[in-house]
Order: structure tokens, then sequence, then C-alpha cells
């Protein structure tokens, strides 16, 4: 049984506590994007000011960016172990008691952030807060998957991932009303970065909600012992872990390495328009051009995430993760390969959410979708945080290079090589079409690896 049986239908042929699970998740994960990607937005303001920086240091450009890949690097680190040890909690007590947990845990770490004396005291808090943002995902999408019909699991998949290009969007809008009465206005650049990192403790109010609203799927029973890392490379499912993680990591891959610097290459791109305007108008022109960049690339990583909706239904799953990657290659190599003028590389830029970001709505339907109950909360989490230990990678590389000198733009054009490896992957039978699948039907899987464990 999904929900309450005298629970009236509501919209879209889900019943109202079936909609109150789905904005539980989705308020859990679009407040833990939030607070995740806020450092982004204010990198180059709290990094000068904790290091010690000025914007006429030759090296400037290079130290943010190295620094930016640095805590970028860590906090995808946090993120991974975060979501193997609340992944397997989460099969152990309870989806909503771990969702919520979660939550409090990287609000208050966030929220702390405001206070940080020094750049060591930032990274410890921010890799508390990127345990919680890693635990969160497969507490939330076990959650929706036991609650929904299987015939609505890609709808409120795919719904329940939009609040990502959202939270981003409350991010980039947070930002930018702080910075715009505080950081520009009123000249205070390091009190504008510390009140953007106190808006963090906001998600704290939405996890009182939900402890208070939501309980446990009915189907769900306390896994008698945690599910085991090594089950999901049995015979019966190394294939498809194998494809997931793939999937997983390599997205992950494109994404956060390239996302990561949007805020602070549209800054810099700033620097480029012709004529340059004086100092006090070329400081607004930055906050509006990271504001730009980054709302036109949530909001097409929205529409995309809602696009997997019908490419997921009518392509089949293996399809649509070729047409994702497909287009987000082309994206990636025109926006920083092409020789563009700053504000058609802003749009461009911003244009590639529709599948570097849109993609990211197929995975709290499709993870769930290939693994028995025992193993959901361990099988999503491992496989989509597991990830982000290769993504991490990714923005220190970039860093790194653009400490040595090198234009973070020329760097960045490699990235589109990503998605492609990832059509291999689909192509090489990694990745299971899982279209029109019951998930009672893996329960049998589940008891069988249980046996034989």
């Amino acid at each position: 049984m999904k929900s309450d049986p005298k629970d009236t239908p509501g919209p879209l042929g889900l019943s109202r506590y079936q909609w109150r699970v789905l904005i539980a998740a989705w308020l859990g994960w679009g407040l833990n994007i939030f607070c995740a990607l806020l450092f982004n937005y204010v990198a180059a303001l709290c990094l000068p000011d904790l290091l010690g920086l000025s914007e006429s240091d030759p090296a400037f450009k290079g130290t943010i960016a190295q620094w930016t890949g640095y805590l970028t690097a860590e906090l995808l680190l946090g993120w991974a172990i975060g979501g193997i040890i609340f992944g397997k909690l989460t099969d152990r007590i309870g989806r909503t008691r771990t969702l919520v947990f979660t939550m409090i845990t990287y609000s208050l770490a966030t929220g702390a952030c405001a206070l940080a004396p020094n750049i060591w005291t930032l990274a410890i808090l921010r890799a508390v807060a990127s345990l919680g943002i890693g635990g969160e995902w497969a507490a939330g999408a076990s959650l929706v998957a036991e609650t929904v019909p299987d015939e609505k699991r890609v709808l409120s998949g795919s719904l329940l991932y939009t609040s990502s290009p959202l939270g981003l969007l409350l991010a980039t809008w947070v930002t930018d009303l702080v910075l715009s009465k505080i950081g520009a206005t009123a000249g205070d650049p390091t009190l504008a970065w510390r009140v953007v990192f106190a808006t963090g403790l906001v998600p704290i109010l939405a996890a009182i909600w939900v402890a208070r609203t939501v309980k446990e799927p009915t189907e769900w029973k306390p896994a008698e012992q945690s599910g085991l890392v090594r089950e999901l490379f049995t015979p019966e499912l190394r294939k498809t872990s194998i494809g997931a993680l793939a999937m997983s990591g390599l997205s992950l891959v494109t994404w956060w390495t390239y996302s990561a610097f949007i805020p602070t290459i549209a800054r810099f791109l700033a620097d480029d328009v012709v004529p340059l305007p004086p100092p006090g108008e070329l400081a607004q022109l930055k906050v509006a051009f990271a504001t730009r960049a980054s709302a036109l690339f949530n909001f097409s990583g929205f529409v995309g995430t809602l696009l997997t909706i019908p490419a997921a239904i009518y392509l089949g799953r293996r399809l649509m993760f070729v047409s994702y990657f497909a287009v987000s290659s082309a994206l990636l190599w025109c926006a920083f390969a092409l020789p563009l003028d700053p504000h058609t590389r802003i749009s461009v830029l911003g244009l590639s959410g529709l599948t570097v970001f849109g993609i990211f709505g197929a995975f709290p339907f499709y993870l769930p979708e290939l693994y028995p109950m025992r193993l959901r909360g361990t099988g999503a989490g491992f496989t989509y945080n597991t990830g982000r230990v290769l993504t991490a990678v990714g923005p220190f590389v970039v860093g790194e290079i653009a400490r040595a000198g090198v234009d973070p733009v020329a760097v960045l054009q490699w990235v589109a090589i990503v998605p492609v490896v990832s059509i291999g992957f689909v192509l090489g039978g990694f990745v299971r079409e899982t279209r029109g699948q019951d998930l009672a039907a893996l329960e049998a899987l589940g008891e069988n690896i249980s046996v034989q464990k």
C-alpha cells in the first residue's frame, strides 16, 4: 500500500499525502543544493577576504580559481562520504529520520560559515555540511520511490529534482540581493558574504515540518543488517552497479567541473567588455554577469529536468542518456572553444544547463529502479555519491592549471570530452533499460542476494 487508503486523489494522480512526501523530499534536496552552492556565489568575495588578497595582485585570478577548486573538491569528497554513510543509515533507521537529520546537519554547518575567522575554519565547516548534503539524496529519493505508485515514479522523480535548479535560483537571488544591498551599495563585501552564508540556517524550519508531518513508507521495514556495498557487486548486480556509478560519476564530473566556476568566470568576463566601464560600474557589471550566467544555467536546468519525463517515457532510459550527453558535449565545446564576445559566451554558458544540469532529473527515478528495497538506500547512495570522489579531481585540476597562469576558459573546453565517455558506457551495455519495470519484481533478486552472501 502506497499511502493511507482514505487519502483522496490530488493533482497528477497523486494523493494529498503522496504530494506531502514529494514536497518534503523536494524541499530537502532544493535547500541542500542551496546550501551547497552558496560558496560558489561568494567565492570571489570571501576568499580574498580570508586570504588577504587584493584584486591588484597579479596572482589574484589564479589564486581565487585555485582555492575555489580546493574547497569544491573538499565539498565533493565529503558529499561522497556522507552519501555512503547516510545511504546505509537510511536502510537501518528509516528514510524520514535520515532526511531530517541530514537537513539539520547541512543547515547548521552552512550557517556557521558566516562566523568563519579564517580559511581553515571555513574549510572545516564546509566539510561538516558536505556530510549532510551527501546523505540527503538517498533518503529523499528512496522515500519518494517507495511512497508513490510505480506508474508515477518517473513523474515524481523528475519533479523531485526540479528543486535543484530552483534551489540554485534561490541561491542566485539571495546572493544578488545581499551583494547589491550590502556589498555593492554599502561597500561592505565582508558583511555581504557572511550574511549570504547565514541564510543557510533557513532549512532548519523545513526539517522541523518534515519531522512533524511525514511518516516512514508503509512498505519499509528496518533492515536487520545494513546493506553491504559488496552486495552491489554480486554477479546479479555487478554490471548494473558499474553502469550506475559511471553515469552518476561522469555526469557529476561534467556538472561540477563546469558549474563551480560559472560565477567566477562570469565576473572575469566583465573585464573583457569593450569599452571597459569605470571601476564603480565595472563592480556592478561583475555582479550582473555572475547573476545572469547562473540564473540562465539554473533555469535551463529546470527545463531540462522536466524534459526527462517525456524522454524517459517515450525514448526509454538508455536513449534518454545518450541524447542528453551528446547535446551536453556540443554545448560545452561551443561555450568555451568558440571565439565569442563576453555577452554571447555568458548566454551559451547558461543554455548548457539544459542538458548538463537537466540530466540529473533522471537519477531520482532511475537509481531506485535498479535495486531491491533492502539495498535501495545503500545502492542509490553509493552509486550516486561515490562518483563525487572522481568528480573532486575536476575542479582541483582546473584550479591548479589556472594557478599556473592558463585562462580557465581555455581549460574548461576540454570538459566536453566527459559526456562522450558517458555515451560509451551506455552503448557498452552497462546502463540497464528499466522502462515499465515494477519495483516489486526486484524483491526476489534482493532475497536471492541475501541468501548467497
